[in-house]
């Protein structure tokens, strides 16, 4: 049985099996737990390999240091907004079922 079969029979039994609005609940934050945990994740990362390739660019070309420094920070600044939504929507999926 595949997942998704899983999950619909689940949602088609749910008011004879005694799941309700907590039992969503709690996956709803564990999801979401786990959404902010690999946006954290995926942005460490992310910046790293940045940070990495600028500084073995900069080792290869001295002279296009400046360039190569601000990209890089402009390149790490939209992989933290991307992390930072990620954690929002994360936030408002927790805060959505919290009781």
């Amino acid at each position: 049985m595949s997942m998704i079969g899983f999950f619909q029979t689940a949602a088609t039994t749910a008011g004879s099996a005694g799941f309700d609005r907590f039992y969503a609940g709690a996956w709803a934050m564990m999801g979401s737990a786990i959404g902010a945990g690999l946006a954290a994740i995926g942005a460490g990362i992310g910046i790293g390999r940045i940070g990495g390739q600028a500084t073995e660019a900069m080792a290869r070309q001295p002279e296009a240091a400046g360039d190569i420094r601000g990209t890089a920070i402009v390149l790490a600044a939209f992989i933290e907004g991307v992390a930072l939504f990620a954690v929002v929507v994360s936030l408002l999926i927790s805060l959505k079922f919290s009781m």
